[in-house]
């Protein structure tokens, strides 16, 4: 019997989507939203993913390093750092852990630029004085206190563990801090929190200009006021606000303030004794509008439109 051939007619794809690119004479005639939604800023693919990732508390074979010194914090001991250069300080910081003390106090640090930095395992560290650019950054575990100011970047990089400033900090305060949390019970400078990648940054007092630009992860607190452009071009992340907002970045939107958010400011804000007398209430919530999450899709003629 004569075999039977079924021919199968190709099946027809759809042409792709082609969308114009306006022209610049149109661009400049339009709203800022016209010309985002106009280059195909605001379709939104990513609905319902966020950027938050939970502690896993049982993956400890990654939250230490092998090599840390094994410290008693009930052994205490302190340095006078006056005719100390910071190397020497930082050195000795380091051989006293080595010893096993695991309570350093430093004394007449003297505004001392990058003081404490790179501190890799549990310690508690107390320093008795003002601080100047780049102090505590870089930290993995350290308890720290300054009974003082601190100048720029402080907590920079900051990985795990605790720090509270009890004065004033200068700009960039936790500039792409990723755990832990940093505390100043007094006001900072501009740029709080840029490019923060995760952990609490907490403010008692105010912050300057473009606070929280760039974020990616994390929560910051400001009990006070917040300077001009808060959360721009923020990324993810949750930005909370006790006083007045000079004005909102590109893309920062204000949010519901839920009983999660109240109950978890009122246990961060006690446990640094920054309550306010009339509670959590009157916080604002600021989040991403996630509008910017799709700049990398356009093409690059469409980038040089808009920048």
């Amino acid at each position: 019997m004569a075999s039977v051939s079924t021919m199968v007619a190709p099946k027809e794809t759809a042409a792709p989507e082609t969308r114009s690119v306006p022209s610049d004479a149109d661009l400049r005639g339009m709203t800022q939203d016209e010309r985002a939604r106009a280059l195909g800023m605001m379709t939104e693919q990513l609905t319902g993913k966020s950027l938050y990732i939970e502690f896993d508390p049982e993956a400890t074979e990654r939250f230490a390093y092998p090599w840390a010194p094994d410290v008693d914090f009930n052994r205490r001991t302190e340095i006078d750092t006056d005719k100390m250069t910071t190397t020497e300080v930082n050195a000795r910081i380091r051989e006293l852990m080595r010893e096993g003390y695991g309570t350093i106090v430093l004394r007449n640090p003297r505004g001392k630029h990058s003081v404490g930095v790179g501190i890799l395992s549990r310690l508690n560290l107390v320093i008795e004085g003002s601080c100047g650019y780049f102090a505590i950054g870089l930290i993995d575990g350290p308890n720290v206190r300054v009974i003082g100011r601190v100048g720029w970047s402080c907590g920079e990089n900051m990985m795990s563990g605790t720090v509270v400033i009890e004065k004033n900090a200068g700009s960039t305060f936790g500039a792409a801090i990723r755990g832990g949390d940093l505390v100043c019970k007094g006001s900072v400078g501009s740029r709080t929190g840029i490019d923060q990648k995760g952990g609490t940054i907490i403010v008692g007092g105010d912050t300057g200009a473009l606070s929280g630009f760039m974020m990616q992860r994390g929560r910051m607190v400001v009990c006070g006021n917040a300077g001009k452009n808060l959360g721009d071009s923020m990324y993810d992340g949750t930005i909370y606000v006790g006083g007045e907002i000079q004005s909102l970045g590109v893309d920062a939107v204000e949010a519901e303030l839920t009983d999660l958010d109240r109950k978890w400011l009122t246990r961060k804000l006690s446990q640094y004794e920054l309550m306010p007398e009339k509670g959590v209430d009157h916080f604002t919530k600021i989040v991403a509008g996630k509008q910017l999450w799709n700049y990398d899709n356009l093409e690059p003629n469409e980038k040089k439109l808009i920048l």
